[in-house]
């Protein structure tokens, strides 16, 4: 459905007192226009209304004249750089934000994030919350490799044990 549609749709989900749809329908278009600072905006004035200070700011981090409680209450539920990348949901460079201090904000949060992982990161590779967090280390991948080798074992031993059946 074309931009202009959908937005005419959160319009009338709005005047209509369906909040939750109109916030739905912009979640959808921010995602496929994330360079798109006008709709960031109106998500933000759509979670104003539910009262979800933290969503609010998140949706408008990237403007410059942004609420500094909300900026706070954002940075607060995400506390770390790699979160708020994530929270950020940016695709491609900085350079395609239209201003200047988004394009300032959203360096920022690249390079604090890239300092936190010990290498570079972009807006298209994210780091996983797992890598982010050092919760996905070596324990889980241990154990996952472990349990893809029983499986193995097991059905080789299913396999011989039915082979050997034949020649009985």
């Amino acid at each position: 459905m074309p931009l202009r549609d959908t937005l005419a749709r959160v319009d009338a989900d709005l005047a209509a007192g369906r909040v939750p749809l109109a916030r739905q329908r912009l979640r959808g278009l921010v995602s496929s226009y994330p360079d798109d600072l006008t709709l960031r905006r109106r998500l933000a004035e759509v979670y104003r209304l539910y009262g979800d200070r933290a969503e609010a700011g998140r949706w408008s981090y990237l403007e410059e004249d942004r609420e500094a409680a909300e900026t706070s209450a954002f940075e607060a539920r995400y506390p770390t750089a790699p979160q708020r990348m994530r929270a950020l949901a940016w695709k491609g460079p900085e350079s395609l934000a239209p201003t200047a201090f988004a394009r300032e904000q959203l360096a920022g949060v690249r390079a604090a994030c890239s300092d936190a992982m010990g290498r570079p990161v972009d807006w298209d590779a994210l780091p996983s919350a797992q890598e982010a967090d050092g919760t996905g280390s070596t324990v889980t991948g241990f154990l996952a490799g472990a349990g893809c080798l029983v499986a193995a074992l097991a059905f080789l031993a299913i396999w011989v044990n039915g082979l050997l059946a034949l020649f009985d």
